[in-house]
């Protein structure tokens, strides 16, 4: 058994953790093969582009010539298997990348249609779901509908087919979860509803919100039909060391129409100066293919552990997985609350804060957030956050290495036990 000195974890807690450990060789063993395929691409990304010293130098003012922003571009493009890519560190966030995306791509009168079911939290004010709608994708007179996931909580592929045509301008994806039970999508998922959208709507813009995604497989939705996707660089492809930014990534002309709306029409990507970022962008994408290994890892774990303690889970810890997220029901406030509080005693920053639900903007209800980061907010890095409503479940995400990831989640089962709640 492994002994923690330096945190006082039950026994019975250690032991659970040790049988889960030994069945999860299995499962470790196929992450590391996606790990190892990956990072060889990122290599080999970093290799095509001629990246060198010369392209961390700071640039000011408009930016003009800065190659390092193009080689960033090109790196990206290459590992997400895209024709081109627009990396940025003054993505404020990964909805502020997908915002830009839209509004880059749609216009006046067209169609978007969620086959997805209803957006993340954070996007329906885009779009004018909710909120006054000032600044809205509605407000701009560009249309809104959707179609619901089945029971199963799976694309509802009959549905697509008889919603599709050419009135669509963009079928809209969202590959994660979000604050929700259903599965989140795997690339042949994605690749399925493509075919679908082009066969029926030949002219339309397949996107996808690729958030929580990227590196957790071999091949990404540009790979498999999308014409464009978009994330977040404190999640996945930032590697825990980007300290910001997102990305656009898809067809050259997409990006290019994102990048005029992210600058001007006629400069686009020609513009915007980088101020030192690109040696933090560029170290953060090399690392991103491990640390998601590691996440996913971290996941795994918690699930089996949960699990040996009689809560649902979700992915199960044998299941193959489609982005870093792992949920686990706990069935009881309290309980979530508790959760959490652990999680955040294993963070290395702010391990002695203590989370309380409150009211975040951009929810419907009361939300708990364990976050103890080096980048305020980067959900590669250990977290655990959830609205307080049924079926008070806790999605985690995240852990810069499997070691302290397995920690905050036995530190998470502690929480709960010394308030006898556990199991």
């Amino acid at each position: 058994m492994i002994i923690h000195p330096y945190f006082k974890i039950d026994e019975k807690i250690q032991k659970a953790a040790e049988l889960a450990s030994e069945k999860l060789s299995g499962v470790f063993a196929k992450i590391d093969e996606t790990t190892n395929f990956n990072q060889q691409k990122m290599l080999a990304a970093f290799s095509n582009a001629g990246v060198s010293e010369s392209h961390f130098v700071a640039s000011t003012g408009y930016g003009y010539g800065d190659r390092g922003r193009d080689a960033l571009d090109r790196v990206f493009a290459c590992a997400l298997g895209a024709e081109d890519a627009l990396v940025r560190y003054n993505f404020v966030s990964g909805t502020h990348a997908l915002t830009v995306a839209l509004f880059g791509v749609l216009r006046p009168g067209d169609m978007m249609l969620s086959v997805t079911g209803l957006p993340y939290d954070t996007l329906r004010g885009v779009i004018g779901l909710t909120g006054d709608g000032n600044g809205s994708l509605r407000e701009f007179g560009i249309q809104y509908d959707q179609l619901d996931l089945k029971e199963d909580g799976t694309p509802d592929y009959e549905a697509m087919e008889q919603r599709i045509s050419p009135a669509v301008k963009m079928v809209y994806i969202q590959r994660s979860r979000g604050y929700s039970l259903r599965p989140s999508l795997f690339v042949e998922d994605i690749a399925k509803i493509a075919e679908i959208a082009k066969r029926k709507a030949p002219d339309c813009i397949v996107m996808v919100d690729n958030c929580y995604g990227e590196f957790v497989q071999t091949i990404e939705p540009t790979q498999c039909g999308a014409d464009l996707m978009a994330g977040s660089l404190i999640k996945n492809p930032g590697g825990g060391i980007a300290p910001t930014g997102g990305y656009i990534a898809g067809r050259k002309d997409l990006v290019e129409s994102c990048s005029y709306r992210l600058t001007t029409p006629g400069t686009g990507k020609e513009v915007g100066c980088t101020l030192g970022n690109n040696r933090e962008l560029f170290m953060g994408a090399f690392h991103a293919p491990h640390v998601t290994g590691e996440a996913l890892k971290t996941a795994a774990f918690t699930a089996a552990l949960f699990q040996s303690f009689g809560y649902d889970v979700t992915p199960k810890w044998d299941e193959p997985r489609a982005d870093i997220i792992q949920a686990v029901m706990l069935r009881r406030e309290e309980s979530l609350i508790a959760f959490c509080q652990g999680v955040q005693k294993g963070a290395p920053v702010d391990s002695f804060v203590v989370p309380e639900p409150w009211d975040m903007p951009g929810y419907d209800c009361q939300v708990i957030m364990a976050a103890g980061a080096f980048t305020l907010g980067a959900s590669i890095e250990l977290s655990a956050d959830a609205p307080l409503r049924e079926p008070y479940a806790a999605w985690m995400q995240g852990g810069l290495n499997f070691h302290s990831g397995r920690l905050g989640a036995m530190l998470a089962a502690q929480s709960m036990l010394e308030r006898g709640l556990l199991g």
